[in-house]
């Protein structure tokens, strides 16, 4: 509201416009003639594949009538271009798509594409929509778990099959198991395979088999955990307590320095899809290198300056389409381009063999610059923020400026209006006031009197009343209507015509933002690389090397990324997994010896090349590596019902004895202590065995055990496959001191004692736990100790002493006989 007021005796103060915020909506094999006739005879393979898109992640599920075989892909992160579904229509080429009615709007422009491609014909798929109700979760597990499979036993009862199910089918994966419900409903109603069978003909099903897309390596969710590839921990900001984790001390933790989310985003996306693809692999490699080089550091600083200021451009582009924009998108877009231009013109710089460099250099377009000069010539960002709405520059349109100008010089113009109104009022008004209104006008302000009470006293000649208002009155008179008949609402006006050049502005944005979208793709792809790259630079990581023809890895003085970080030394170990030796390594040593670490290194080296990253080692050769599988931590939970030793079988070793290939790497430790130490020890062995027996083809094992009759009992067959490992140790005296080095032989004896020292039990108990484990080593048999055995008697007779002295013999109602029978005779027997 804006006013102005005149009083006699005094020069009335000019008005100024009120602050007023507004929200605008402003690539077939030829086939041999011979096998012709016999291929005209079978049925063409279809393919029927469900999907669901959720928040990000994707669950894929599909059928394939060749082998009648149900393939999964367990959920998995994807780009909001859905790139990783689009990958898996390209590898599978599905007859029809199925999925839920109801989906995002990514999802939807998705399948409108997918339908509309006419270079797909004749094998365009089919797009099946079914309601949202099909892909519940809780009746999808119904449908998994009550489905007909030929290759589960009859003889299961209903619990193992669902922990058999358990095994395959990842239940903890939830768009998987909803697309694997979603795709039974669908595979049910159009009678797969079995259009012209009898209904009661079930559709079928011969196995459940995981499958990830080419050059793609497998990662169970309990490997990400055990290895600590991430870690979430509560912040500690109280502030912070209701939005969620921090990221505890982990991998991703100690390699994420990127600048901007985004690039934090794909270096999440980078760890969650490790791949196989060496050409890939080695473009990521190269940038690292090149910002290694000690000339290269200014530059990778300054390039890591400007990618602090790329921004959230996909939100800020969806506000735009909304007509929802803020001053700060306004800001934030300016700063985010003229950033990106600076990367391009660095890039341009930098040797264009690397293709990142080159990608950037050339498609950075002009069109940046074009945008930047549009946002800086036409927004005013200081007006806008004093408003809080947009406003443009003076000069960009005539007729906002010339009612700029009327809007600044309306406080002396309404000073004067206001002294003629007060000459014409009744002399008992002592003053009055012009004031401006956007949306309803000029009027005329004046002072309630004390006589006026009633409505019917606010009525004054040449004046129409309009309402009350802090014990103020406000009229229409004849000059206030002559001003809205000449000056108009200006401040609306000005803010309808501001607004229309913010939608022009927009328009011309949302033209160019396929060049913003892949800005982001490429900035926080270089923002990922630079961040690797100090990191390598920081903990003095080396650049692996990548052997197709090698199947396994080799490294010469690996370390562990975590753990050289927490000690105060560390001392780097080798590991080589390669060729047909030595596919086994079953590794033995005393507790703490420093088992544990040495799996988890060999696995986090092994991941970190197959991310593209420097490895803490001082070589690495790293082969075709298709899945690393892991047993080291049991992960406990209430909510699955099942013991601990149930959960290293079923949700861990069952996985990596189902999936495992002969390129997959298996880690192993100390698996079978859940049980009986006899039952741990065969169910150890038998699986070692399982593996060993399929010869060349078996996977890459490292196993760390403290079972030492494993080899003492020669439980595992003697041949080149297998090969023994140790943590070397030196006893002096009664301590045992460490060397932490992995070398070739077995040890002789975990030295629990020694740990358990170390962990404060007292020097007699943990005696006593050597003598009774000598005496089973030796067969004899296990007595008790005579001193306790002598102070259990004593406690006893005082016991026994207490009774009879608190015993009243005068009470009538005592009963010796009873007395002795239920109290001295047992008390006697434990005595004696």
């Amino acid at each position: 509201m804006a006013s102005v007021g005149a009083t006699p005796g005094r020069t009335p103060q000019g008005p100024g416009p009120r602050e007023a915020s507004a929200s605008f909506p402003s690539p077939a094999p030829v086939p041999d003639p011979r096998e012709a006739e016999e291929e005209e005879e079978e049925e063409p393979a279809e393919i029927h594949l469900c999907v669901l898109w959720n928040s990000g992640y994707l669950g894929i599920a599909y059928y394939d009538t060749s082998d009648s075989t149900i393939y999964f892909m367990p959920d998995a992160p994807d780009h909001e271009s859905l790139k990783l579904l689009q990958r898996v229509l390209d590898e599978i080429d599905p007859q029809s798509v199925v999925t839920s009615a109801k989906q995002d709007e990514n999802m939807t422009r998705f399948l409108g594409k997918l339908a509309s491609q006419e270079h797909r014909e004749p094998k365009r798929p089919e797009i099946i929509l079914l309601p949202s109700v099909d892909f519940g979760l809780e009746i999808s597990k119904q449908r998994l778990l009550s489905g007909n499979y030929s290759f589960i036993p009859d003889s299961m009862t209903a619990t193992e099959k669902i922990l058999f199910l358990s095994s395959i089918i990842p239940f903890d994966c939830l768009l998987t198991v909803r697309a694997l419900g979603g795709l039974l409903k669908f595979m049910g109603r159009r009678r797969i395979g079995v259009e012209l069978e009898d209904y009661n003909v079930s559709i079928p099903i011969l196995g459940f088999k995981k499958f990830a897309l080419t050059h793609l390596v497998s990662i169970d969710q309990d490997t990400y955990s055990v290895l600590q590839i991430f870690k979430s921990e509560p912040h500690p900001s109280v502030y912070k307590v209701a939005s969620g984790l921090k990221e505890g001390l982990s991998l991703f933790g100690i390699l994420n320095r990127c600048r901007c989310k985004w690039g934090e985003k794909l270096l999440r996306l980078w760890f969650t899809r490790p791949t196989q693809d060496l050409e890939e692999l080695n473009s990521r490699l190269d940038v690292i290198q090149f910002f290694l080089l000690p000339q290269n550091l200014d530059m990778a600083q300054m390039l890591h300056r400007l990618l602090g200021h790329i921004k959230n451009v996909p939100l800020i582009l969806k506000r735009m389409k909304l007509s929802h924009t803020k001053v700060s998108d306004w800001q934030v877009l300016y700063k985010t381009v003229y950033s990106a231009l600076g990367l391009r013109d660095a890039c341009r710089s930098l040797p264009q063999s690397i293709q990142l460099f080159r990608d950037i250099a050339q498609e950075f377009s002009d069109d940046l610059h074009h945008i930047a000069s549009l946002i800086g010539k036409v927004v005013d960002f200081e007006g806008s923020l004093a408003e809080n709405r947009f406003t443009v520059l003076p000069s960009i349109d005539p007729e906002i400026d010339a009612k700029k100008r009327r809007l600044t010089g309306l406080p002396s113009f309404l000073t004067e209006v206001a002294r003629k109104e007060l000459e014409n009022l009744d002399p008992r008004i002592p003053s009055c006031s012009v004031i401006y209104i956007p949306l309803i006008g000029f009027l005329l302000c004046i002072p309630r009197l004390p006589s006026m009470v009633d409505t019917s006293d606010f009525e004054i000649e040449g004046l129409d009343f309009m309402f009350l208002s802090e014990e103020k009155l406000h009229y229409r008179s004849a000059r206030t209507k002559e001003l809205d008949a000449l000056l108009g609402d200006l401040h609306c006006d000005i803010r309808d015509q501001e607004t229309l050049l913010m939608y022009q502005l927009q328009c011309q944005v949302l033209a160019r933002a396929a060049v913003l979208t892949r800005v982001l793709d490429l900035a926080s792809r270089l923002d990922v690389l630079l961040a690797l790259a100090s990191a390598a630079r920081d903990y003095g990581y080396s650049r692996p090397r990548y052997s197709p023809r090698l199947l396994g890895v080799r490294i010469q003085n690996g370390r562990h990324p975590l753990m050289e970080l927490c000690a105060r030394t560390f001392v780097p170990n080798s590991a080589e997994c390669g060729g047909y030796k030595g596919r086994v390594k079953v590794i033995t040593g005393p507790n703490s010896s420093g088992k544990s670490i040495y799996l988890k290194q060999v696995g986090l080296i092994t991941f970190m090349a197959l991310v593209g990253s420097f490895v803490p080692a001082e070589e690495a050769e790293i082969g075709a590596v298709d899945a690393i599988f892991t047993r080291i931590h049991s992960c406990e939970s209430i909510s699955l019902g099942l013991s601990t030793f149930m959960i290293d079988l079923n949700q861990q070793v069952a996985k990596a004895v189902n999936n495992a290939t002969e390129r997959s790497l298996v880690l192993i430790d100390e698996f079978g202590k859940g049980t009986n130490t006899v039952d741990g020890l065969a169910l150890l062995a038998a699986v070692i065995r399982h593996w060993l027996a399929l010869g060349p083809t078996c996977p890459h094992i490292f196993v760390a055990t403290n079972f030492l009759s494993l080899i003492q009992l020669q439980l595992l067959p003697q041949g080149p496959l297998v090969q023994y490992l140790t943590m070397e140790t030196c006893e002096d005296g009664n301590d045992l001191v460490f060397f932490y080095q992995v070398c070739e032989g077995v040890a002789n004896a975990s030295h629990a004692s020694h740990t358990a020292a170390q962990a404060g039990l007292p020097e007699k108990l943990i005696a006593r736990g050597k003598e009774v484990s000598d005496l089973i080593c030796s067969g004899e048999p296990i007595k008790p100790v005579k001193e306790l055995l002598k102070e259990k008697q004593m406690e006893n007779c005082q016991m026994l002493v207490d009774k009879f002295l608190k015993l009243d013999l005068e009470d009538p109602s005592l009963d010796l006989d009873i007395f002795m029978s239920r109290e001295v005779l047992p008390a006697a027997a434990t005595i004696l």
